[in-house]
């Protein structure tokens, strides 16, 4: 399928932007952990910014921000946020922002509200019946709740400011004019509800979040919020159809560098995860519990939360074959869901390779 083209030999500093093309200027904020950074947007309009995605809601973030009012962005005041989705590296400090310059929120209606009930929420501290029955099914022990209780703290509403009471609903096809051109709303799923990507066909531009990245992929899971969700087979509903713009596409990620060649990525990412559900598949011959599937989609021992990903993602996987009717699952006296094959023409799919296991399941 060839290489990703990325035109620029370097990303911005904290604090600072780049210009990548007129009036879009590309900024980088840092995150902790092995991803260590997300990628935001300023769109400049005549009177002022239009920020497409906040980082995180810490203090270093903040400070960031600031450095940036009194440089690169300084002289134009910030007139209206766009969140491309809920989770909190690229939210979190639009409560602040929206304070700050009187800003108003704008997001679709399924992220908004979902980031409103994850904020009033009490983590795995407070786990409930049906989280609880949630995991268990999944194969996880009285001891792996100890864990959780132990490992999570604080839950999403402290990575977070706190929200604004009111939003301007984004939709699927609506247009904004920023700075003279029209910015597309292109509503993706799987990786969160309702997730919103900008596309402008006239810079030949697409900021596409966390929707489609150059190296890793997004966790697609189940949550015990929809315990039967299919968001799997969502986010490749979503591929399909933006396969439908330009391989030429200059796309700007939240993770990674901008590059060219959407059609090569999303195709790659659609085949990784077909052959992560063959190779489940393959393996569940015989009832399997989720947890004991893991190491078919990782390859190294993952601690507390990291399983808690890793589940979520397996599961979403499992979903969609029992959706395509290649596996079925029985429900049994200890809570645990066992699943198994049943496709008769698996003999005939099987695979001599597969791709490798990921290292471990990234936290996006």
């Amino acid at each position: 399928m060839g290489e990703l083209a990325y035109p620029f030999d370097s990303a911005p500093l904290p604090g600072a932007t780049m210009e990548i093309a007129p009036g879009v200027l590309w900024l980088r904020m840092p995150m902790p952990g092995s991803l260590d950074h997300i990628n935001l947007y300023a769109l400049e309009d005549a009177a002022g910014w239009t920020l497409v995605d906040m980082g995180l809601g810490d203090e270093i973030t903040q400070r960031h921000w600031d450095e940036l009012f009194s440089g690169d962005l300084a002289g134009r005041p910030v007139q209206r946020l766009l969140v491309t989705h809920m989770h909190p590296d690229h939210i979190g400090q639009a409560g602040y922002l929206s304070e700050r310059f009187r800003a108003p929120l704008h997001m679709t209606r399924g992220e908004y509200f979902q980031a409103r009930a994850f904020s009033a929420g009490g983590g795995f501290s407070k786990m409930s019946w049906e989280s609880t029955a949630f995991y268990r099914g999944a194969g996880l022990r009285e001891d792996d709740f100890a864990a959780l209780r132990r490992s999570f703290s604080g839950g999403y509403a402290s990575a977070i400011t706190p929200l604004p009471m009111g939003y301007h609903r984004m939709e699927h096809g609506d247009v904004l004019t920023i700075g003279g051109r029209d910015w597309q709303i292109l509503v993706g799923s799987g990786h969160s509800p309702e997730h919103a990507c900008l596309y402008c066909r006239g810079l030949g531009i697409l900021i596409a979040g966390d929707q489609v990245l150059p190296v890793i992929t997004s966790n697609v899971s189940v949550h015990p919020t929809e315990p039967e969700a299919n968001p799997l087979k969502d986010w490749l509903d979503s591929h399909d159809r933006f396969l439908s713009l330009p391989d030429e596409t200059l796309v700007l990620p939240a993770h990674g560098e901008p590059f060219r060649g959407l059609r090569k990525r999303l195709r790659a990412l659609i085949a990784h995860h077909e052959d992560r559900m063959l190779a489940l598949e393959e393996h569940c011959t015989e009832p399997t519990v989720a947890r004991e599937m893991l190491p078919v989609l990782f390859r190294r021992q993952l601690d507390t939360r990291q399983m808690v990903m890793a589940l979520g993602e397996c599961i979403a996987h499992l979903h969609l074959l029992l959706h395509r009717d290649r596996i079925e699952r029985v429900l049994g006296e200890d809570g645990v869901w066992r699943f198994r094959s049943i496709d008769p023409d698996l003999a005939r799919r099987l695979r001599a390779e597969h791709e490798a296991p990921d290292d471990g399941p990234m936290m996006v």
